[in-house]
């Protein structure tokens, strides 16, 4: 049986007090609406359509951009409900024939097993008609699940409309659903607006599938999995129950996490067995680390691949680059986006690479700069060294062969090409390496220039002028007096 998803994602989330709409802010490194677009993609749905509304563009941008033609966009012009959100997915649903399952784009803790559970019981039942409930200590704000004797669904009561017997009921429609697609659009044109609220209500669909006579399903979830976000604190403390769900998942899986209180790590992250993860780490976005690898104190990753036995000491920034097995990084050193550190090879204390490969073995341990440069195999950068790479208009690239040695205090003005085994003296400032080949000494450096005496006669001007100086600024008396005479 076929499977389309409806995601609702127009609303104004007007309680986060944002310019930005509620789906597109960020938890664990991803919008809100990434979490149920996931879960229809792995359970392969043939469809997957957001229903759009506030900033409709934006949203369908973010869309596109990380799933292209997987997400398809419906526009609900107006916001009259959650019933009116699906009818505008009907359009595009016309030829759909199978299960419609409807997510909410601001529930990022559902989990695909949950989903599939209640699929599962919608097709042995046959039922029209599925939803996802959880027992809430305060159900305040969620509709109320009504059941009859025989503990039928019987309707859902929206908490504006409820009676306060029924606002007694502690068990809540979370908003999950699955429908047949007949039923569901069918029926949805019967909804009326006869509420509080004066809205078409998706729910209403429950009473209909009961006095039908075919019945509603429906399973009970873990409630925090359920739970929405409407405003910031909301959003918080989800995240925190997400960051632990994520980092649970890896310590099963064999990474050791000192400290989980203090580690911040992303939901794509992945990271391979015997890594550990010392405190006050963040690890961002799509990285991934292999085993054997040492995270140090206080370093923030950010969309980074990174191989097997690496050690990242503390303190250490990584940003969109690639590290290789072996390599050592800081403390306080920072990778810029594309940066390539090869295998054994050695980025320290406060060495700054953007846009640069260092080849096997290379070592830039100190103080330096590196910026769209090539370094050679097992080459050493002196501390101090800088690529100079950007005459205000234009990059140019910087070459360093193999096996070169790079005194401190060295200044490579790009663009430039330094031969393999070259020693570059420290203090050497280099615009030009023509003639420069394999195996060569450069330095560059003015001649020494020696003035006898000089610091006495620099001291003996100086008192001279204070000397001067104090004549000519008599104190205030004084010159009171003398303009008086």
């Amino acid at each position: 049986m076929k499977l389309a998803t409806v995601i609702l994602a127009a609303g104004l989330g007007t309680r986060m007090k944002s310019g930005k709409a509620k789906v597109l802010h960020q938890l664990a490194g991803k919008a809100l609406i990434n979490y149920p677009v996931d879960i229809s993609l792995a359970l392969k749905a043939d469809r997957t359509i957001a229903i759009v509304g506030h900033q409709s563009d934006k949203v369908a941008e973010l869309l596109q951009n990380n799933y292209g033609k997987q997400v398809e966009t419906a526009i609900q012009k107006e916001q009259l409900g959650t019933g009116h959100a699906v009818m505008s997915a009907e359009k595009a649903l016309k030829k759909h024939k199978g299960l419609v399952l409807i997510l909410s784009g601001d529930v990022p803790l559902l989990t695909k097993s949950t989903v599939a559970k209640l699929i599962k019981k919608v097709k042995q039942k046959k039922s029209p008609f599925g939803l996802v409930s959880a027992v809430l200590e305060n159900p305040e704000g969620y509709g109320r699940v009504l059941r009859e004797s025989k503990n039928k669904i019987q309707a859902i009561v929206e908490n504006r409309d409820a009676t306060s017997e029924q606002k007694l009921i502690c068990e809540a429609n979370m908003g999950i659903y699955v429908a047949d697609a007949k039923f569901l659009f069918n029926q949805l044109k019967k909804v009326g607006t006869d509420n509080d609220q004066g809205e078409y209500y998706l729910p209403d669909l429950v009473r209909m599938a009961y006095e039908s006579g075919a019945g509603v399903v429906g399973i009970k979830a873990d409630p925090a999995e359920t739970l929405g976000i409407n405003n910031r604190v909301q959003l918080a403390e989800l995240g925190q129950i997400l960051r632990q769900r994520i980092l649970e998942k890896l310590m099963l899986k064999g990474v050791t996490i000192i400290d989980p209180q203090s580690t911040y790590i992303d939901a794509d992250v992945k990271i391979k067995a015997d890594t550990t993860i010392e405190p006050n780490c963040h690890i961002k976005g799509n990285t991934k680390i292999g085993s054997n690898c040492t995270i140090g104190t206080g370093s923030i990753i950010e969309s980074a691949t990174i191989g097997n036995d690496v050690q990242v000491k503390p303190y250490t920034i990584i940003e969109e680059s690639k590290v290789d097995q072996g390599a050592i990084l800081g403390p306080y050193s920072h990778l810029r986006p594309m940066s390539h550190i090869g295998s054994e090879c050695h980025v320290g204390n406060f060495v700054e690479t953007k846009k640069t490969t260092l080849k096997p073995g290379a070592k830039a341990n100190h103080l330096s700069y590196l910026g769209d440069a090539v370094i050679g195999k097992k080459t050493n950068i002196g501390a101090g060294t800088i690529t100079c790479n950007y005459d205000g208009y234009n990059k140019f690239a910087t070459t360093i062969g193999d096996e070169v040695l790079v005194g401190s205090d060295t200044q490579l003005i790009a663009p430039i090409s330094i031969p393999d085994r070259v020693v570059l003296g420290a203090g050497t400032s280099l615009a030009n390496a023509e003639g420069v080949e394999k195996g060569d000494l450069v330095i560059t450096r003015p001649e020494v220039v020696v003035v006898k005496g000089f610091r006495d006669k620099l001291e003996n001007s100086a008192k001279k002028k204070k000397k001067k100086s104090t004549k000519n600024n008599c104190n205030f008396e004084t010159r009171i007096e003398s303009c008086a005479e």
